[in-house]
Order: C-alpha cells, then sequence, then structure tokens
C-alpha cells in the first residue's frame, strides 16, 4: 500500500513538473484579453467595413463603432486645456484676464529661439523681424495697416488678448490656431515681448538666467 502510495506521488510531481515547464514566457490563461491586448489603429487606415461603422444606428450586433475622434472632454497627452472664449467682441474682453501659462516657468534659450524661428516663419512676413511692422508683405504695399508690435498699443496688450487674436484672427489678420499649437502661440507671445523689450528672460542649460535682449535672435 506504501508503495503504491508513494509511486502515485513521484508520478504527481513528475506530471506538475512537466507541465509546469512547457513554456515559461506563457502567462497562462488570460481573463480579459481585451485588457492586455488592445486593438491598435492607424488614423487613416483602411477599416473592414464589415466589423467597422462610423453609423450610430448600425452600432451593435458584429458591428463596432469607430469613428477616429477623441473620446469628449479628453486633451491629447502634454497638451493645454482648451481655449474656452469664444471669437466675439465678450471673448475679446475677457481675454484680457487670462495668463500665460509659460509666465512664472523659465523658458531655456532653446526654447526662446524656436519661439523665435515659429514668429519669423508665421509673423515676420507682416509684422517684420524686429515687430516694427516692416515685413516684405508689409512695405511691399500688398498689405496695409500692420500691427507695429513694438508700439505702445500693442505693449499695453495683454497676453491672453494677443493669444485671443492669434487663435482667432482680428481685423485682417487671419487665424493661426492651424499653423501654431496651443503652447506655441503662447510662446511666440513671450518672444515678442523680447522685441517690446519686455521682462522675458532665459536659462541655459546650467540653469543660468540669462537676458532676452542678448540671447534671443532679433
Amino acid at each position: 500500500m506504501k508503495k503504491v502510495a508513494f509511486l502515485s506521488t513521484v508520478i504527481f510531481i513528475t506530471i506538475l513538473a512537466v507541465s509546469s515547464c512547457d513554456n515559461k514566457r506563457s502567462t497562462g490563461s488570460t481573463y480579459m484579453p481585451d485588457m492586455m491586448v488592445s486593438r491598435g489603429y492607424e488614423t487613416y487606415a483602411e477599416r473592414d467595413s464589415t466589423k467597422f461603422t462610423m453609423d450610430l444606428s448600425k452600432m451593435g450586433g458584429n458591428m463596432i463603432f469607430y469613428n477616429n475622434m477623441p473620446p469628449q472632454g479628453t486633451i491629447k497627452r502634454g497638451d493645454l486645456f482648451p481655449y474656452t472664449l469664444q471669437n466675439d467682441s465678450n471673448g475679446y474682453k475677457l481675454s484680457a484676464s487670462v495668463k500665460n501659462p509659460f509666465d512664472t516657468i523659465s523658458s531655456t534659450k532653446a526654447e526662446l529661439d524656436e519661439a523665435g524661428r515659429l514668429y519669423n516663419i508665421n509673423c515676420g512676413i507682416c509684422h517684420g523681424a524686429k515687430g516694427a511692422a516692416d515685413g516684405p508683405m508689409a512695405t511691399g504695399e500688398y498689405i496695409g495697416g500692420v500691427a507695429n508690435l513694438t508700439g505702445d498699443a500693442i505693449k499695453k496688450l495683454s497676453d491672453g488678448t494677443m493669444f485671443h487674436v492669434i487663435t482667432y484672427g482680428k481685423g485682417i489678420m487671419g487665424s493661426y490656431a492651424s499653423q501654431l499649437s496651443k503652447q506655441q502661440r503662447w510662446m511666440v507671445i513671450k518672444y515678442i515681448r523680447t522685441l517690446q523689450g519686455g521682462g522675458a528672460t532665459a536659462s541655459d542649460s546650467t540653469g543660468t538666467t540669462i537676458k532676452d535682449s542678448a540671447t534671443v535672435k532679433k
């Protein structure tokens, strides 16, 4: 009897050892596989029309609703919160109280240089490299009434109002919301303040504060 019990134990341990060594990388059975391995799709990739639909009325059964849009109320990682003021007189008035989110952040020289590059690409053609309304489009008589960004009228505008104008456009100036991200618009405004002799400063890679007029290319 003892021999039978002993042999049974040996056989059981052997079977257990062999089965456990079958695949060391296997995690075993997965209870909810979609929580571990999600469906990955490229934005503009074609999808099987027999499985996916953009029509809410067809959703259900074997059809999966997918319209390429992010869930409502979400923002992409690293992005700033949405700018919610409307493009009207009231929104323009309220924009004066909106603070530049980068005012309390010490910008590096590289960041201000990048802001200057974006300014020259998008703004310099009209406002000029130094903001004096002497860009090629203004001096070439293609566009009249270009604002002098270094003048008192623009200096008195808050960063929020300048952001509002860049976002929606005003007068002869169109919107630049599609050309510049929200972060880029705020950084360009910081660069414009350096052209005005404002208080923006930059820090080098060692953390040493550098005066804007000496570090930012004009």
